[in-house]
């Protein structure tokens, strides 16, 4: 019951995130958001690992992995910050959370993880869904909102390719403290040359924009992730992640309720089509016993 309600705060808290990711665009620049919002929660997520003693220098072979798991934690969140700019939350919370399917692709073909029909399914059904979400016209701010909706898709691709690149490498058996760490320091280095691509790094910043970044850095990255990862450890995986649909549902309606943005029968029908497939793919895969 504990984990149950643990897990309702996470993805509310995750499908808030797109909302204070929008009201901090009015303040800065997203590619400053991005360096911001990491260098913050790296320095958190430093200090807590000193306070409890978590080893980070040791040589234990994952600093490859772990500069390139950096890398495109950084083109995720600069592809979220920049698409908010131009899409709604409730399209982008749609776009970002097809990452489980692009993982499935991915561990089928890199992992030697087979693909059963039925996970299959469930895939074509969540692209069933965000083709509804490109072809609804109700909800779309303006036409630019489909270069913002392509950079939410590409960041859930980019979200998958770091899972591949953890599952691959030694970064599978390092501490979660450890290779979030190198997700966020990295990250906030290598935007930095990007900061110029994305207009004035300050645009009009007031109280509700910084605490929306300081939200973001402290709430989300620092507090939410490093909770999620204790409760994967201290709980089964499967029954953890059959709660992965609500993250989308949480964005879709706190965009129109927070910010009063439209939703259609479309995107609603879209919601359903990728909660569908994010429940038939997170279903624990049943092992036939030998006979």
């Amino acid at each position: 019951m504990a984990a149950a309600l643990l897990m309702l705060g996470l993805t509310f808290s995750w499908g808030l995130n797109g909302v204070a990711v929008k009201l901090s665009n009015e303040g800065f620049s997203p590619v400053l958001i991005s360096i911001a919002r990491s260098s913050i929660a790296a320095l958190c997520v430093f200090a807590w690992c000193r306070w409890r003693g978590i080893p980070l220098f040791e040589r234990d072979g994952t600093l490859g992995a772990g500069l390139l798991a950096g890398a495109l934690f950084g083109l995720e969140f600069v592809l979220i910050f920049w698409g908010l700019d131009f899409t709604t939350v409730a399209r982008s919370a749609l776009m970002i959370n097809t990452m489980p399917f692009w993982v499935l692709i991915g561990a089928h073909f890199m992992l030697g993880e087979r693909m059963s029909l039925l996970k299959l399914g469930g895939t074509v059904l969540a692209f069933a869904g965000v083709a509804l979400v490109f072809s609804d016209r109700l909800s779309l701010p303006d036409p630019e909102a489909l270069k913002g909706d392509a950079m939410c898709l590409a960041a859930g691709i980019a979200w998958a390719a770091t899972i591949i690149v953890i599952k691959r490498s030694k970064l599978s058996s390092a501490s979660a403290e450890k290779t979030l760490l190198y997700q966020l320091a990295v990250s906030a280095v290598i935007t930095v040359p990007l900061l110029g691509l994305s207009g004035p790094a300050i645009r009009d910043p007031d109280v509700l924009s910084t605490s929306a970044l300081l939200f973001q850095a402290i709430f989300i990255v620092a507090f939410t992730y490093l909770l999620w990862f204790w409760l994967m450890r201290r709980y089964p995986a499967g029954g953890l992640t059959s709660f992965a649909f609500l993250t989308p549902a949480f964005g879709v309606l706190l965009g129109g309720l927070l910010l009063d943005e439209p939703l259609s029968p479309r995107i609603f029908a879209a919601l359903g089509l990728i909660a569908a497939g994010l429940v038939i793919v997170n279903r624990p895969t049943r092992k036939i016993p030998p006979a």
